[in-house]
């Protein structure tokens, strides 16, 4: 049986030093001394021989940013650059948006195209059905499927657009779909704004965000956007329809939870912001007057001051606290110092007894030695004298010393 067993083991080397010879020799594996004939020096990262002909690839570092602002202040970001002539003040600015998002409500119902307002527009329409009049950003959600259709069907539209005021206003939008939107992942961050409704008069615009399922096969029902805003499905749908600045819009099924995940529940029992009042008898935002302004500027220099004093105290009282935690940590310390010393004088001073303890005892039995070798000495010296000269009473004397000792 053994020997079949080697036998066995004989012919499976064979066959594999046969299969080793055929695999030709740009396939075998090769140690890192024996590439190209140059020894790799360990580095960390294990460098890889350039090949004749072979150009490594430059790393992709993703689609440029299509959408531009002039920037140069924080106004200046909320302006499209192609048609940027000038920061617009409080009362045109608002009267652009008012008009640019009554044209995008009705551009998209009119085309049965589903959008419906997002962050600080809906938290607006939340308060009085109306955009918040500090607010610079209009934000519109749309779904990724929408999204693709609006790129298919209506990129580069423009929208005419003829208010009902009197006397009535003339304005021309373009809607700008995104290249990039067709990546729904966030990629470099250049892209996250996938598309735009921009006033051609000025260059305001509407952002336009896409939302989708990246990843339905592990998080199935969570729609997310560039900008790591999660929603869940039971979040969004059914959609609502309502009334925005006197529009027909669609608004997110759950919009309160939505708003108070992304702005707290504060956001919804502030009166007071950016310079603004909240007025409950004709429910609207006024803005505040110049004696209010300059109310609110003491009040919050007082506040401020206060609370600058406040945090004086505070670190006045924790340096209080530290010293006194300070002062009975030295005096603990010096008490287990004067504890150690007595307790290393009573050792010492017990030390010291014992010692003279044993001194004594050391002299007196030397001492006794002394006697009884000076006895012994006088003895010998009686003995060494003649014998004869000893009555029998001394010498049995002698004898008894002796046989004492």
């Amino acid at each position: 049986m053994r020997f079949i067993q080697t036998i066995i083991i004989f012919i499976t080397f064979l066959c594999f030093l046969i299969d080793a010879a055929t695999i030709p020799e740009e396939h075998r594996r090769r140690s890192p001394d024996d590439i190209n004939g140059k020894r790799l020096e360990p580095r960390g990262k294990v460098r890889r021989p350039k090949m004749p002909g072979h150009k490594r690839k430059k790393r992709d570092e993703g689609m440029p940013k299509y959408f531009h602002e002039p920037g140069g202040s924080q106004l200046g970001n909320h302006y499209d650059t192609r048609y940027y002539h000038g920061i617009q003040d409080y009362a045109d600015r608002k009267d652009t948006q008012l008009h640019m998002l009554r044209a995008y409500l009705t551009f998209f119902h009119e085309n049965r195209l589903e959008s419906w307002l997002a962050h600080g527009t809906l938290l607006g329409w939340w308060w009085n059905g109306k955009m918040l009049p500090w607010d610079w950003d209009i934000d519109t959600q749309v779904s990724g499927s929408t999204l693709k259709y609006l790129a298919e069907q209506y990129n580069h539209t423009h929208y005419d657009y003829v208010s009902q005021s009197d006397p009535p206003v003339k304005r021309t939008y373009l809607l700008d779909i995104n290249p990039a939107s067709v990546e729904r992942e966030r990629g470099n961050g250049n892209n996250i704004i996938d598309a735009r409704w921009i006033d051609t008069t000025n260059g305001l615009y509407i952002d336009i965000t896409g939302l989708s399922e990246t990843h339905p096969e592990d998080q199935p029902g969570v729609w997310v956007c560039k900008n790591y805003h999660r929603y869940h499905t039971t979040d969004l749908y059914p959609m609502r329809e309502t009334m925005y600045e006197g529009v027909i819009s669609k608004v997110p099924y759950a919009y309160d939870r939505i708003l108070t995940q992304e702005y707290g529940e504060r956001s919804l029992a502030l009166t007071d912001y950016q310079g603004h009042r909240w007025d409950p008898v004709i429910k609207e935002w006024l803005q505040k007057s110049e004696e209010e302004l300059e109310e609110d500027r003491k009040e919050q220099e007082a506040a401020d001051k206060m609370k600058e004093e406040q945090e004086k105290r505070r670190k006045a009282k924790e340096e209080a606290a530290k010293g006194k935690e300070e002062a009975e940590r030295e005096q603990k310390a010096q008490e287990q110092e004067r504890k150690d010393k007595e307790k290393a004088e009573k050792e010492k001073e017990k030390a010291d007894k014992k010692a003279e303890v044993q001194r004594l005892k050391d002299q007196q039995r030397l001492m006794r030695d002394n006697i009884k070798k000076k006895k012994e000495q006088q003895l010998k010296t009686l003995v060494s004298n003649s014998d004869t000269n000893v009555n029998p009473q001394d010498k049995a004397k002698v004898e008894v010393g002796k046989a004492r000792s």
